[in-house]
């Protein structure tokens, strides 16, 4: 009965078995902010610059945090960033994509 009375003392938010993952829980926030920054200046035309990169970048981001990650908690993170800059990637990549459109 002494596993009943074991307290849970997690060191991360993120990580839900016990260790800290300071690697992956900084891949999951960045892939959140750069996921929010594609998803709402996809909605502007003239942005599509910034959405497009920071949508590439969050893809890549959150695809390595997926290859390493070692929580369901990380993972769920993961998945709604790499999904809001999976979004502004394609509307950024529609509105005027990476380079603005740069005839060679």
């Amino acid at each position: 009965m002494a596993q009943t009375m074991r307290h849970n003392n997690t060191t991360s938010l993120l990580a839900s078995d016990g260790r800290p993952h300071p690697l992956q829980d900084t891949l999951v926030g960045v892939t959140l902010v750069l996921g929010a920054i594609a998803f709402v200046t996809a909605m502007f035309h003239h942005l599509h610059l910034l959405s497009s990169w920071a949508g590439l970048v969050g893809i890549a981001t959150g695809a390595y945090g997926q290859f390493i990650s070692a929580t369901t908690r990380e993972r769920f993170g993961l998945i709604i960033g790499l999904g809001a800059s999976a979004i502004g990637f394609f509307l950024g990549m529609a509105h005027g994509g990476l380079f603005g459109g740069v005839v060679g």
